[in-house]
């Protein structure tokens, strides 16, 4: 992996896997309160990564695949689901269902970057 991925997935990722479902989720329970739009997103986003693998395109190949494949995001998406489904209030589930889905996914992110810390401290300039 090169730290100098200009695709910037280590950024990028974490920021787009809380918006997404977020955004999935309120439409889901201000219109019809249904309380699972977060993992219905992940596994429309799962279901895109196996077409992606399964017909080879272009498009997600270059990222690594054990950072960044959708299953690592379920059970974010269902502590996120169960936070609303249980306290009924979108304000509670953005602050502890935000925390909570950070906590559960993107746990990767400080794993990638103590990585490229160690990556750097090993490269010889």
């Amino acid at each position: 992996v090169d730290w100098k991925d200009r695709r910037l997935w280590v950024t990028v990722l974490p920021i787009m896997a809380i918006t997404f479902p977020a955004a999935v989720q309120a439409v889901l329970w201000w219109r019809y309160r249904i309380a699972f739009g977060a993992t219905l997103c992940v596994m429309g986003l799962l279901f895109g990564e196996w077409v992606n693998r399964y017909f080879n395109f272009w498009g997600w190949t270059y990222f690594p695949i054990n950072f960044v494949f959708p299953s690592r995001l379920i059970p974010g998406a269902i502590v996120l689901d169960v936070i609303l489904m249980m306290s009924g209030s979108m304000q509670l589930t953005a602050v502890l269902g935000g925390l909570a889905f950070g906590c559960c996914s993107t746990q990767v992110t400080g794993l990638l970057l103590l990585h490229y810390i160690n990556q750097l401290n090993t490269t010889v300039w």
